[in-house]
């Protein structure tokens, strides 16, 4: 019987008490015990003590109970058990006691302390009793320290701060009872240190509480901490009215970002975990009530559609000035044949006279009354009979296939001629048929349509299973959100991060409503044959104009979608079509002025294909590794060098086994048999920035090796795009053409717009370049409303800043909406 006593104490820690009392005659040593006192004992192997408490139970009212334990002696060959026995409950552990960390690491602790679970009671008042009952297997006798506490402050109060002391073998935990009125609240634990690495977690008022740092995650939500760590809890999450908060210091500091000191020389070599006593401080608060809600819902959806009644009415002044215009020539005193001249001259088409919304900027009074007024036909553009335009036209329409006009017998030669001259004008580069290079531009936009289905559904998919395993989980470190301001709806954990964003999808259909109207009043005035449609400005293509405004709207799904649950795994669902937006806009830019020979859809859908692939590639295997940055700086200086090339020689050059053979030409009859300066010199001046500027960002992520690597490379995007606009505004104005008084409100109000944005994208309220409890060192609160926070606003402010930059692009060039192609330079 003794045997089999022995040999079965270990596997069943609840039955101590009695084997020992029936097994190798131990005795066993009853005392009634005090709460506050504390007990200097010894227990051996042949007898064991229990120590008998009660205490007043009341149903208003929870008073925590705390055993703290301190093993006396220096070494002992068996640990000591304690168990402590409540009415629904019981508590075992062992002095010392044994912790794991990584790679099987154990460290010992002497010191234990416990806070006991108090099970809900229905009485009034009840009296209860508990037990703790002291055995050990060593023979020796092991000198111990025992202390039963009440505590006093065990249940939190509504916006007052509590401070306490915890460390891996004495964790705390502290009762929050939700107030009458109050659904919400959120728990917030500061500590000033950042190590030891800590734990905060939420669990429902049910025993056992899982306290200690190998259990913790077993139920509740839980996150790592440093400094900061909150959580936003629902009452409608805990059916009792009431939770727990509890707080336990990690062994390690591995997954707050610390370093792991050594590694156990001896595989079951016990370590001394030093001393990892923290300080914290815990306070819970009321969250928002659902009317900040509906006012942060409403605040959102005022601001961007007050932007549709601020463009509807600006298309009605726009109307009306024209109207006014118009009517003005008609009143002019002039002979009757001249006021038909000039009716025949000004009944030029609605797309010349559109409204914002038709032109973005509507020509300027100056223009309006040149075109109109002048009987000089300043440009020529208005002097060409519309008999010539119509034929022109007809002419035009005659092909049917983009290709037809390569089919010339003398064409090639005809393209090395016109596309290398030293001045070129928009008329050399608009030769191709209108209609079928319409089509080409289309296949933008369903191109991108096609894309944006595909990848935005398996997405949403995605982050609908990461917030369903966060919330099943409880584990708040798998999304790096900014807990401070961070507002559930539903399902979702942060629903103001996501509203946010609503500003890209309805200013992207707006963009889009503005093009479409564009595009309808240029068909017409196309139908009409007017002569200012055909001949003059620059050439209107409105495919790109579609596809940049489809990529503003999944922008904003996508970065939705994003914030469900950011991470470094889904950041690239925030970034992919913020590469398609940059790509672009480069594209309109260049193809303002190079209609013939733009990239076609597939190259360039092509090309941002591949720097998504290395956006996922820097993402996974970019952090630190030197191999994959020399490859890629390779790989970014030969697409700068090539893109250059194809750039200065406008596509007449070609890539074959004679391309060093002609480089070597090139170099000896302009550089060394003759010294001549470059052809086309603005050209070579914009290509040497460029290079510049790449070569420079090149060489900073081999030095540097930033870990985020996908905004490192939209920063390459976004400094080339700049570099281009600027290079583009300056050729203009350099070539005697000026902006629009629109177009000029629209670049200072985006570029005002673009500065604020960026203030408040740098504040950095989270990142998942560090572990989630460093992360949560830059959480901030809510500063609108108390509802959004500063990265809601950096959404607010691009989605606008971005849609004035599409206006820019739409505007900037309504100034030559009366001037002949052949007028017009190619920069």
């Amino acid at each position: 019987m003794l045997g089999f006593c022995c040999g079965s104490i270990w596997f069943c820690p609840v039955l101590l008490v009695l084997m020992l009392a029936v097994c190798g005659g131990n005795v066993v040593i009853q005392r009634d015990a005090q709460f506050d006192m504390t007990y200097y004992d010894t227990v051996t192997s042949d007898n064991q003590t229990i120590y008998s408490y009660n205490h007043t139970v009341s149903r208003n009212k929870t008073e925590g109970v705390r055993v703290s334990v301190e093993l006396l002696s220096e070494s002992a060959p068996s640990p000591v058990l304690f168990v402590v026995r409540q009415k629904q409950a019981v508590l075992s552990f062992q002095v010392p006691l044994i912790l794991r960390g990584l790679y099987q690491r154990k460290y010992q602790y002497t010191q234990v302390g416990r806070t006991l679970c108090q099970p809900p009671t229905k009485a009034l008042a009840e009296t209860q009793f508990f037990y703790v009952d002291v055995s050990t297997l060593s023979s020796a006798g092991v000198h111990y320290q025992l202390r039963v506490s009440r505590v006093d402050s065990f249940t939190l109060q509504t916006d007052k701060k509590f401070s306490f002391n915890a460390t891996p073998s004495q964790p705390q935990f502290f009762k929050y009872v939700f107030p009458d009125g109050v659904d919400t609240v959120i728990v917030k634990v500061n500590s000033q240190k950042n190590f030891p690495c800590s734990v905060m977690s939420i669990q429902d008022i049910q025993c056992p509480v899982y306290d200690l740092d190998n259990n913790v995650a077993f139920i509740g939500m839980y996150q790592t901490m440093t400094t900061t760590a909150a959580i936003t809890v629902q009452r409608k999450d805990f059916p009792s009215n009431s939770f727990y908060v509890v707080v336990v210091v990690k062994t390690e500091d591995e997954a707050c970002g610390g370093p792991l000191r050594f590694y156990p020389l001896l595989p079951d070599e016990l370590l001394d975990a030093g001393n990892r006593s923290k300080t914290l401080d815990v306070i819970v608060s009321p969250a928002i009530n659902s009317e900040v809600y509906v006012m942060g819902m409403l605040f959102c959806l005022g601001i961007f559609l007050s932007f549709y009644l601020l463009t509807f009415l600006v298309a009605c002044v726009e109307s009306k000035r024209m109207n006014r215009k118009r009517e003005g020539l008609l009143n002019a005193d002039a002979s009757p044949a001249e006021t038909a001249s000039l009716l025949g001259k000004a009944s030029v088409s609605p797309y010349e006279y559109g409204s914002f919304a038709d032109n973005g900027s509507t020509l300027s009074s100056e223009a309006v009354t040149d075109s109109l007024a002048s009987t000089d036909g300043n440009y020529g553009c208005m002097d060409r009979s519309l008999e010539s335009v119509a034929r022109s036209r007809q002419e035009s329409l005659s092909s049917v296939e983009e290709d037809d006009y390569d089919t010339l017998v003398d064409i090639d030669s005809d393209k090395n001629i016109v596309r290398t001259k030293k001045f070129l004008c928009v008329s050399d580069l608009s030769r191709k048929d209108k209609r079928i290079l319409s089509k080409k531009y289309q296949i933008y936009f369903w191109n991108i349509a096609t894309i944006a289905v595909f990848y935005a559904l398996p997405v949403i998919q995605l982050v609908i299973t990461y917030q369903t395993v966060v919330n099943v989980t409880g584990n708040q470190d798998i999304c790096y959100y900014n807990f401070l301001c961070a507002h559930p709806l539903g399902a979702l954990s942060s629903f103001n991060n996501i509203l946010s964003n609503l500003g890209y999808v309805l200013l992207g259909l707006l963009f889009l409503l503005i093009i479409l109207q564009r595009d309808i009043l240029h068909k017409r005035a196309l139908e009409r044959n007017d002569s200012t449609a055909l001949e003059c400005g620059i050439p209107k293509h409105f495919g790109l104009y579609y596809a940049m405004g489809t990529a503003l709207m999944m922008e904003g799904l996508l970065s939705a979608c994003y914030h469900v649950c950011p991470n470094y795994t889904n950041f690239q669902f925030d970034t992919s079509f913020m590469y398609m937006i940059a790509g672009l806009c480069m594209l309109k830019l260049y193809q303002k002025r190079h209609p013939d020979i733009n990239a076609s859809a597939y190259s360039a859908y092509a090309c941002l294909a591949a720097v998504i692939f290395f956006s996922v590639l820097g993402v996974v295997f970019g952090k630190g590794n030197t191999v994959f940055w020399i490859v890629f700086s390779v790989i970014h200086i030969l697409a700068t060098m090539l893109l250059s090339t194809q750039l200065y020689y406008m596509g007449r050059w070609r890539l074959d086994s004679g391309i060093l053979r002609r480089m070597l030409n090139v170099i000896y009859t302009d550089c060394i048999r003759q010294c001549s300066g470059p052809m086309y010199i603005d050209r070579m001046v914009l290509l040497v920035m460029g290079n510049i500027v790449n070569w420079s960002l090149a060489a900073y992520g081999l030095i540097k090796r930033p870990n985020d690597f996908a905004s490192y490379l939209l920063a390459i995007a976004i400094c080339n795009l700049l570099l281009y606009f600027a290079f583009y505004i300056i050729m203009k104005l350099r070539s005697g053409e000026r902006i629009q008084c629109l177009a000029l409100v629209c670049i200072l109000f985006t570029a005002v717009v673009w500065g604020f944005a960026l203030f408040f994208f740098f504040q950095g309220l989270s990142t998942w370049q560090k572990t989630p409890a460093e992360s949560r060192e830059h959480n901030r609160e809510c500063i609108l409303l108390s509802f959004f926070d500063d990265h809601d606003i950096w959404h607010f402010l691009s989605s606008i800043a971005m849609f004035g930059s599409f206006l820019v692009l739409l505007t900037m060039d309504d100034d030559l909406d009366t001037v002949q192609r052949d007028k017009i330079y190619v920069f």
